[in-house]
């Protein structure tokens, strides 16, 4: 039986009881090794301490459902590969985020990037994702995550140019420095000086105080392995017109996403970037459920985090579409509640009524949503995007934040839109909210004839459960490299 061969953010049911999962490569003179890892991660995303984190120092979880079982190398091919046993995996671990690290280089400087999952038991090649790298010093492939009792696998594809520790850090293990690096700022600090792989637990020490001593002994870095950087500390969330009227939960929430966007954009090299946010928002019928279950009022919320990190007055633009677009009021941080009740609405079967009179109890600014209808019809919302992008032009780039559960048919429309809108200072990030279909918007990473890749897509099963930092870093993967190609190539 032939594996599944994964696209980046597809998922797929994990029937085996014993995995493995193959991280492959080549490499000629002068590219860097690789090396494959593990982190055990409860349901908010965290580890519980140090020993969650298995790696090539730490080969074997002490409840032995994770092993990092090593490198094999045939012909001008290496593979380096972890075994996880779901039967075994104890009830508090719901996810295994199955990393790497380069030692010597950077991933672009490997051919044929690759993680293939395997039946442990039968060896039968269950799935492959093809990877794509450049600047990245430690990558996520995939994840093992369990969702209404059954194991998934998902195809993740996240680079990170802060290394091992970058990536260790981002899920709760504290990096201590190496003793005597320069930069240093006292005991268990982690300043900009090198870091070693050997971890503390994440329970930090606080400011001024000596850190605790790691669960287990600290081991130092492999030889070959040059220590990597501690991150540098993101740039502090801005603080923007109206949030402090926001009613006080709402206010706390939009505090903490802030800190998570400006902490994903440092992880990808992005301090400081600036953007003019556009937010797309899928109201086909087939929405309906996502609409009356809050669960894009929601999205909404989480997206204004977004704008306010990135744009300069912390507003967003907004569209909403199904048969046709329609522009909604701009989104400021002070209006979030009222703008959520107005304003986030799914299509009305009414549209096939043949009264064009305007709906009674309209409230200012609202759209009439039989007029938008209730098919999928991207290609015009996209369309229409662009449009006012050249209309109104901006310092810096458009980022367009377009959610959608699927349904996707009109895919040589949608194509046509994407590639000419290739030279236009517009990154289209796609969000696919559990459904099915996604088409064109699925492959576009794939296409060729591109001077520069335009368009991110990744599909979430419950964006619900997706915690806040997860779902940042998966946002804004993309966005910072495609600024700076785009940048290189005058493209703005």
């Amino acid at each position: 039986m032939t594996a599944t061969s994964m696209s980046k953010g597809a998922n797929l049911p994990v029937a085996a009881q014993e995995v493995r999962v193959v991280l492959g490569w080549s490499g000629g003179p002068g590219a860097p090794d690789a090396d494959a890892s593990a982190l055990l991660l409860r349901a908010d995303g965290r580890v519980r301490d140090d020993g969650d984190f298995v790696f090539y120092n730490q080969p074997r979880h002490a409840s032995g459902a994770v092993r990092h079982l090593g490198k094999r190398r045939e012909g001008g091919g290496t593979t380096d590969t972890v075994g996880v046993d779901l039967r075994t995996l104890e009830p508090e671990i719901q996810r295994v985020v199955l990393g790497a690290s380069a030692d010597g280089g950077t991933f672009g400087g490997l051919t044929g990037l690759r993680l293939t999952l395997l039946d442990a038991g039968t060896g039968q090649e269950l799935a492959l994702f093809e990877m794509e790298a450049t600047t990245e010093t430690a990558f996520i492939g995939g994840e093992l995550y369990l969702r209404g009792g059954q194991w998934k696998f998902r195809a993740v594809g996240q680079g990170y140019d802060s290394g091992l520790a970058g990536l260790a850090t981002d899920f709760g293990i504290s990096v201590d420095e190496e003793p005597g690096a320069s930069g240093s700022t006292g005991p268990g600090s982690t300043g900009s000086g090198g870091a070693a792989p050997g971890f503390a637990g994440s329970g930090g020490s606080s400011p001024g105080t000596a850190a605790a001593p790691a669960a287990t002994p600290a081991v130092p870095p492999r030889p070959t392995m040059p220590p990597p950087s501690a991150p540098a500390p993101p740039s502090a969330p801005r603080l923007i017109k109206g949030e402090d009227q926001l009613p006080v939960d709402m206010r706390k929430r939009l505090s903490l996403r802030k800190e998570q966007v400006a902490v994903s954009l440092r992880k990808h090299g992005a301090v400081g970037v600036r953007a003019r946010v556009i937010l797309v928002l899928d109201a086909s019928g087939s929405m309906s459920f996502l609409y009356s279950k809050g669960v894009v009022a929601d999205v909404v919320e989480r997206m204004a985090a977004v704008a306010a990190q990135l744009d300069d007055d912390g507003e967003m633009q907004a569209w909403t579409f199904a048969s046709n677009p329609a522009r909604l009021p701009d989104l400021a941080v002070g209006d979030l509640p009222e703008w959520l009740e107005r304003h986030v609405r799914v299509g009305e079967l009414t549209l096939f009524r043949r009264s064009k009179k305007p709906r009674k109890g309209m409230l200012p600014g609202q759209v009439d949503m039989r007029a938008v209808g209730i098919q999928n019809e991207e290609q015009k919302v996209i369309a229409e995007v662009r449009t006012y992008v050249r209309e109104y032009p901006a310092a810096d780039p458009t980022l367009v934040l377009f959610f959608s559960d699927g349904g996707v048919y009109r895919n040589k429309e949608i194509e046509k839109e994407l590639r000419e809108a290739v030279d236009e200072p517009i990154f289209w990030q796609f969000v696919g909210l559990g459904r099915s279909n996604y088409g064109v918007l699925e492959r576009f990473d794939t296409l060729p004839g591109r001077r520069v890749d335009n368009v991110g897509f990744f599909a979430v099963d419950d964006i619900s459960h997706v915690p806040d930092p997860e779902l940042y870093d998966r946002l804004l993967s993309e966005f910072p490299s495609w600024v700076s190609e785009a940048r290189r190539l005058g493209i703005f």
